[in-house]
């Protein structure tokens, strides 16, 4: 099976410079989602732009065939866009840009029941209590489909049946490309609608789905706010179910890539996106942010952002820290207040508590970082690495001057810039000395007054 995701819609309600789909829900653009869906059925799927074509192409996985339908002329339309995407023999799964959560186990059973019952089409319906702007389905005595009605072509008895069409279809390849060649656009809005194709079709199954949040599709940013604000229910409601506390769901964003491990705690105002892992008895939050990281068991996070970093069992961190891309921190790390890190490996049982930066940096076990620390990696140009070797001590207000070696047991004085290596158990001092000038401020002041 192939799959055909139709995303050239304009999204004028939007009222938006950037394309309906590549408007983000819980942090991951909308086509993302049905593209990822699409990728767990099928190895072959295509998507048709329009508006937005550059931008929504950047989101776009290489291996995906892009097609343009640079007029809108309907549906089908955009389906005849795609035409040699369309393979005698074969059957084409049809989704939509904007409808983002269909659920791969609705997928599966549609393309089960479709080849099973050797259907021309199958078509996934749902009814809804407001039926208002989308295709009645249209049935027989023996439930079989006639035809679908777009809402604006409805009768007003059409109008009152309240199974509606989703838009989401099975089709035989074939079939649909010959019966694209005999449909019109003699109707209320003068598009080529997809539906009518079923007037061609000997045999053409419905589906009904009852949870209709799979089907809920996105037209403006208050179905993009109801929406979204259902999915996260949803998801967390599950991760509850699984062992996870989430102290204030209504605060809480959590994309549906994201792993938890039992009895850990989801403090509130908390975000987590992307492919990022949780381990178990954790406790995240309040007020934190995390994308894209691997955090092990027994993990403290308070008041932070982390992304692409990942860390280690029982490791601590915050408030107010900031883990950047390439931060990997072992077992029993302490990165505290104030504290940045990027591209740094920290061993296990060091700490770096207040006011740090390190950057593109390595730093032993049994490390203290203290207060004020910051390494100077780059020089304008080029980026330069430090490394601090294991149970070395860096005095407060220390300035490592990369590329540069901090040796095994060595001390660095409080107030020091450091340019070159330092050797194993050695202490390092690199700052001015001090000098004292008595009654200096008292003999300023009187000669200010005497007017000299």
């Amino acid at each position: 099976m192939r799959v055909l995701i139709l995303a050239a819609g304009q999204g004028k309600r939007m009222n938006s410079k950037i394309p309906k789909v590549a408007h983000k829900i819980l942090d991951k653009p909308m086509v993302n989602w049905v593209i990822e869906v699409a990728q767990k059925v099928s190895d072959e799927i295509a998507i048709v732009l329009g508006t937005g074509f550059d931008i929504v192409k950047q989101l776009i996985d290489t291996n995906i065939t892009i097609y343009e339908q640079k007029e809108r002329l309907g549906t089908a339309h955009a389906v005849m866009c795609a035409k040699d995407f369309l393979k005698n023999g074969d059957n084409v799964l049809v989704l939509y840009g904007d409808v983002p959560f269909i659920s791969y186990n609705t997928l599966n059973l549609l393309y089960n029941t479709h080849l099973e019952h050797n259907n021309d089409a199958t078509v996934l319906s749902v009814v809804l209590d407001d039926p208002t702007g989308y295709g009645r389905i249209i049935k027989d005595s023996k439930n079989r489909l006639i035809k679908i009605v777009e809402d604006k072509d409805a009768s007003v008895n059409e109008k009152n049946i309240k199974e509606v069409n989703t838009g989401i279809a099975i089709f035989k390849s074939d079939k649909l490309k010959d019966s694209l060649n005999k449909i019109s656009p003699q109707n209320a809005q003068g598009e080529y609608y997809l539906t009518d194709v079923f007037l061609f079709f000997d045999k053409t199954e419905v589906i009904q789905l009852e949870n209709n949040v799979e089907v809920l599709g996105i037209n403006d940013r208050i179905q993009l706010f109801e929406v979204e604000r259902k999915i996260r229910m949803e998801i967390m409601k599950k991760l509850m179910l699984n062992g996870v506390t989430i102290v204030d769901p209504y605060s809480t964003y959590i994309s549906p890539d994201v792993e938890i491990g039992m009895d850990t705690i989801i403090q509130p105002q908390t975000f987590i996106y992307g492919k990022t892992k949780i381990g178990e008895n954790c406790d995240i939050g309040p007020l934190t942010r995390i994308k894209d990281c691997i955090i092990g068991n027994n993990v403290k996070i308070l008041r932070s952002e982390c992304e692409l970093s990942e860390i280690k069992d029982n490791v601590k961190i915050g408030p107010f820290s900031r883990l950047r891309e390439g931060t990997f921190l072992e077992e029993n790390v302490k990165v505290g207040n104030f504290v940045e890190t990027k591209k740094t490996h920290i061993s296990s049982n060091s700490k770096a508590q207040h006011l740090t930066y390190l950057g593109d940096t390595y730093v032993g076990k049994n490390v203290n970082i203290g207060a004020g620390t910051i390494t100077c990696n780059y020089d304008g140009k080029n980026k330069y690495q430090t490394y601090i070797d294991d149970y070395a001590f860096i005095g407060s207000n220390t300035s490592l001057v990369a590329p540069v070696k901090v040796g095994k047991n060595s001390l660095i004085g409080a107030g020091s810039v450091i340019t070159k290596d330092v050797p194993e158990d050695s202490l390092a001092l690199g700052r001015a000395q001090q000098i004292n000038k008595l009654n200096w401020v008292k003999e300023k002041k009187e000669n200010n007054s005497k007017g000299e």
